[in-house]
């Protein structure tokens, strides 16, 4: 798999400074082919889809997150979009609402899971609670017992990694793989984007105010995922790292993770038992005949 050199599995930290925001000069000059190879990548993930969906002993979480014009809605589209929704579901977490934050803050992801045989994409998600939360001190306006809030803040995120990195792996003992994606968009790459959206009137719904509130907080949030990935990242339920200045790029990245989690999860068409299969001939022929078998 092309991606691997994108993946933190827990052995070694993520330094995001240190990582591509975009394509090399050898994946430029193979542009053209790493396009047809998303859409070879597409058609693969769908016939897996149908044999992992078919055999349902597995369930797939595809987490996304990504600072805001890194490509999070368009990846789902265009990567996404060629599966059977009839077993994907895609989950925006946005700011909790009031009884969403009256419950612990898994609470309202563990209702997202997908059945054993589907996928859950989820466009941002409980790694919110370890980001935005972080950046922003929101922990403090939590209405949690003293014992929880008076805690240090480090020890307080430091007690929440370990809750995540828990999940995951109960996660995967009860049949679920969750694979994590941060999109890794360059702070120009984003001021562009967001000059496009105010200067492009179709996408002036995308731009908000907060945008720029956010974007000046760009290196705290660098800092913050450098930690969070190194602190959740495991075997199980690794981190990609992937460039996302150019989306074409990021595409052909993400297609080969997803195909290839596919490919890892169970993937076989159900057998039927011999005596079933004994009793084809005779369906067949009250078919054909228009009579009862």
């Amino acid at each position: 798999m092309k991606a691997e050199g994108f993946r933190f599995d827990g052995s070694e930290p993520c330094r995001l400074r240190d990582l591509p925001c975009g394509a090399g000069s050898r994946e430029k000059e193979q542009k053209d082919r790493l396009i047809r190879k998303t859409a070879d990548n597409l058609q693969r993930m769908a016939e897996l889809q149908d044999a992992f969906y078919a055999d349902g002993r597995e369930g797939l979480v595809v987490v996304l997150q990504a600072l805001d014009a890194a490509g999070k809605d368009s990846m789902v589209k265009h990567v996404m979009g060629g599966l059977n929704p009839q077993g994907v579901t895609v989950h925006s977490f946005k700011q909790p609402g009031k009884e969403e934050l009256a419950h612990d803050y898994l609470w309202r992801v563990n209702r997202a899971l997908p059945a054993r045989g589907s996928i859950a994409i989820f466009n941002r998600s409980y790694y919110e609670d370890v980001l935005v939360v972080q950046v922003h001190d929101l922990q403090k306006t939590y209405r949690m017992a003293p014992r929880v809030l008076e805690e240090e803040k480090r020890e307080f995120f430091r007690k929440r990694y370990r809750q995540i990195r828990q999940y995951e792996e109960y996660l995967y003992e009860n049949s679920y793989r969750v694979v994590k994606i941060l999109l890794h968009v360059s702070k120009d790459k984003q001021k562009e984007r967001f000059l496009e959206r105010i200067e492009t009137p179709a996408k002036n719904w995308k731009f908000s105010a907060e945008d720029l509130k956010e974007r000046a907080l760009f290196d705290t949030y660098t800092r913050v995922f450098d930690e969070v990935v190194t602190e959740t990242a495991s075997a199980h339920s690794p981190w990609y790292v992937i460039p996302a200045d150019q989306k074409w790029y990021a595409r052909y990245l993400v297609s080969e993770i997803v195909t290839d989690a596919l490919d890892r999860c169970c993937h076989e068409y159900p057998q039927l038992s011999p005596e079933a299969r004994a009793r084809l001939d005779d369906y067949r022929r009250a078919l054909e005949q228009g009579e009862q078998p």
